[in-house]
């Protein structure tokens, strides 16, 4: 008898895919509460990186930071492990939601290339999310994490050593700044709330959150469009020193002439970015289909 062939005998990528699809759909109401508590995880952490550099600005305490800063911050509350292990459970709930909307396209991309892109930055974000609940990990279990900015210059340094990667450092500051300026787009184009069940909430409130988000994606555009801007100037200068996180860039504004009024204004936009997250954990419509 003659033995079945491996090729046989290995599922194809369609199989991987219909098995990966049945399983979400039975376990939907997890994934949609997982995500939902992703939300409400990815606004606290953005709220307090927002307040704190607020604070700063006004020169009531506080401090320019990032996501990780933020964490830390969470670790050194009462009852602060309890209340990062909790972000834990929901950074990765958020990152899971992530793969799920890559993998069954729940927000309808289709499979042209603009599709295709638009979902393979969902799983990139997802990815970036795990690594966040990674960084908060090491917290709980007495270790510091790197700032972003450190991240960012390790990564930079790394890749300038490779062949073409000045290049491709300069292309990653291009795409980020690109992102920037789609999150610009992003919050004054029609529709921004179009993914919110808001019906309920009435016409002034839904107003109210409108512009939290226009304020919160205008705030973290122009973020990400400095971000780039510092990346495509480290390759530039071959220094990878140059190359700056969110906390980075906040320290940077904070310098500049007027700092304290550009501080705040943006810091102002990503604490608003924060509490746009949390009413998406309230009122997205997530549907798994």
């Amino acid at each position: 008898m003659q033995a079945p062939s491996a090729v046989s005998s290995a599922p194809s990528l369609d199989d991987v895919g219909e098995q990966v699809e049945a399983g979400a759909r039975a376990t939907r109401p997890g994934i949609e509460l997982l995500g939902r508590f992703g939300y409400a995880a990815k606004g606290i952490v953005y709220l307090l990186v927002g307040t704190l550099a607020v604070q700063a600005a006004v020169g009531q305490g506080g401090q320019t930071t990032d996501q990780t800063g933020a964490l830390t911050k969470i670790a050194s509350l009462p009852y602060g492990k309890l209340m990062l292990g909790l972000v834990v459970v929901g950074l990765l709930g958020y990152a899971l939601w992530r793969e799920v909307e890559a993998i069954m396209d729940t927000e309808h991309k289709g499979t042209d290339l603009k599709g295709v892109l638009s979902r393979c930055l969902y799983a990139g974000i997802g990815f970036i999310y795990v690594g966040l609940a990674l960084s908060a990990v090491q917290l709980l279990m007495g270790g510091g994490g790197a700032s972003s900015s450190e991240k960012t210059q390790g990564w930079t340094a790394w890749l300038m050593q490779q062949p073409f990667g000045i290049w491709l450092v300069a292309l990653g500051g291009v795409a980020i700044f690109a992102n920037g300026v789609s999150q610009l787009y992003r919050a004054w184009k029609p529709g921004l709330t179009k993914d919110l069940r808001l019906t309920d909430v009435g016409a002034e409130n839904s107003t109210l959150i409108t512009r939290i988000g226009r304020a919160g994606y205008s705030a973290r555009g122009i973020a990400f469009m400095m971000i780039g801007g510092f990346l495509v100037g480290a390759a530039f200068h071959r220094d990878p020193g140059e190359a700056q996180g969110l906390d980075g860039i906040l320290a940077t504004l904070a310098a500049q002439p007027f700092g304290p009024y550009l501080l705040g204004a943006v810091a102002a936009g990503l604490a608003a970015y924060g509490a746009f997250a949390l009413v998406e954990a309230r009122y997205r419509r997530m549907v798994i289909s």
